[in-house]
């Protein structure tokens, strides 16, 4: 895709265009009480736009936020890329202290921090101190928030304070283009430090043209509903991204993490058409004391983050008679650049090629595997990232020319792409290769179990043997000597895992992503 110097500013698209276009009374965000509309949203944007800037923001100044779903998440995000500055959003219920290496490495000047997190700003500040002005929203849930605290040498200020010269600040947005810096997001996978991806304004355009589009089928009358959540690249894209550039309807909630039944509620007052979600949460909703038509409003369910388990898309769609798309994407593409579609379903398998995005698989050597053979899967599209922030020998490694190494194994069957496991996951055992994921999706479908992850361990003898860490479904006990006859029933004798070890929890990213690092220390 050819960029040009022509003006395009993704704030402006998201929002002004649908004013423009008469849906200024048409609600763009529900959810936590309230109802806004694309109008009241856009002044609210504009609004923050013209306080960014009256504390000295301008192009490319980075703004760091700690924030829960909320439209001040929004008004945020948006009002910084509306002046030209970067957005930063980080998971909010991280440590302070880690918040703050995040802001640090970032040179952020402005922190903004939901109310309910507030007690953090002290220790984000104390790790940063280029923090010069920090935000405290108001309340957004029914948990009391702590008043702002005192924070060093930063001005602290009421998000009221913070806009209060606004009515007669600078709302208008800054002349950038398709390529001119527009956010960053922190992307640390399953292992670890975060590392800060670069995206440009028009990378946003790009996932709601080719997978909103293509996968979705977006229209003004859909409703999206996220588990996943904004500072997330999936999340971001569900309730954001999709809604407004179609002119639909977001649908939030600040608490995290959600619980099924706080789901359910939501499915029952909002009536969602799209439901985005991630594999672990969709097996806690079939295991849940829900009604059956819990989703009888969506038209479809979408799934990313961990690949979906044959298992569970057969349990979701059996439960509650609604179908799961399943998908991978990256926090590097911004979205998902392979994916089921309605026309095109493999349950257990992450899907096709989305149209506007290019896939191949490579051997250790870098050469192009043929089908049928196992590689690490590459991919090619307009919505990548252009690095790392400051990480040059990583931006290097992943992104060689236009395709990104992805680091995930993969095998291809008929065009349909199936996930083995992350490239350090896989697992060489007697000589022979073994997919965690595979014996993961065999495992789940023992009665017994909701989850399962499984790593390596050297034995006695020093050779490495599958073992699997399982969660059991509540109310039921799990048995290991049933899981070695059921393992012997349906894998290969070096695939067995040689023990298993019954957990209440699994270590996860705030996305869902298994650390399979930590259960191998």
């Amino acid at each position: 895709m050819a960029m040009s110097f022509e003006k395009f500013n993704a704030s402006q698209w998201l929002l002004d265009r649908n004013v423009e276009n008469g849906r200024g009374d048409h609600p763009a965000m529900v959810g936590a009480g309230v109802t806004v509309t694309y109008s009241k949203l856009l002044a609210k944007v504009e609004a923050t736009s013209a306080a960014l800037r009256q504390r000295g923001l301008g192009p490319q100044d980075r703004v760091a936020m700690a924030m829960l779903d909320s439209v001040e998440f929004v008004a945020v995000f948006l009002g910084a890329m509306r002046i030209g500055a970067v957005p930063l959003p980080m998971n909010p219920l991280l440590p302070g202290r880690d918040l703050g290496v995040i802001t640090a490495d970032s040179r952020a000047r402005i922190l903004v921090i939901s109310a309910e997190r507030s007690n953090e700003a002290a220790a984000i500040a104390d790790a940063a101190p280029e923090v010069a002005t920090v935000v405290v929203t108001d309340p957004t849930t029914s948990i009391d928030a702590p008043p702002p605290p005192v924070v060093g040498t930063s001005l602290v200020m009421s998000w009221s304070d913070f806009l209060i010269d606004s009515a007669t600040g600078d709302g208008s947005p800054y002349d950038t283009w398709a390529e001119s810096p527009g956010f960053w997001l922190c992307t640390s996978g399953s292992t670890g430090r975060p590392k800060l991806a670069m995206h440009r304004h028009i990378d946003l355009k790009v996932t709601n043209d080719t997978y909103g589009r293509n996968v979705l089928n977006m229209t003004a009358d859909d409703r999206c509903f996220s588990v996943g959540p904004m500072f997330h690249a999936y999340g971001f894209g569900n309730s954001v991204t999709f809604p407004f550039a179609a002119g639909g309807t977001c649908v939030f909630e600040p608490s995290r993490p959600p619980t099924p039944q706080l789901v359910a509620d939501i499915m029952t007052e909002h009536q969602p058409t799209l439901f985005f979600c991630i594999p672990t949460f969709y097996a806690a909703l079939c295991a849940a004391d829900l009604p059956d038509a819990t989703f009888q409003s969506a038209r479809l369910a979408l799934s990313a983050a961990e690949p979906l388990p044959a298992e569970t898309f057969n349990r979701f769609r059996e439960r509650f008679g609604v179908t799961i798309l399943d998908g991978i994407g990256s926090t590097e593409m911004l979205h998902i650049y392979l994916s089921n579609s309605e026309t095109s379903l493999r349950p257990g398998a992450s899907g096709v090629p989305v149209p506007g995005y290019e896939i191949k698989l490579i051997d250790e050597t870098g050469a192009e595997q043929k089908p049928g053979e196992p590689g690490q899967l590459c991919v090619r599209g307009d919505s990548a990232a252009t690095g790392y922030w400051c990480r040059a020998d990583i931006s290097r490694s992943t992104f060689q020319g236009h395709w990104m190494h992805t680091g995930d194994l993969y095998q291809e069957e008929d065009g349909y792409y199936t996930y083995m496991g992350r490239v350090d996951d896989m697992l060489r055992v007697g000589g022979e290769w073994v997919s965690p994921a595979e014996v993961e999706g065999v495992l789940i479908q023992h009665t017994t179990v909701l989850e399962a992850a499984v790593v390596g361990e050297r034995d006695d003898a020093d050779i490495l043997r599958p073992i699997a860490y399982v969660i059991g479904i509540d109310g039921q006990s799990v048995s290991t000597d049933e899981l070695t006859e059921f393992c012997r029933s349906n894998l290969a004798g070096y695939k067995r895992p040689t023990r298993y070890v019954i957990v209440e929890d699994l270590p996860k990213t705030a996305t869902g992503k298994i650390q399979r690092f930590k259960l191998r220390q």
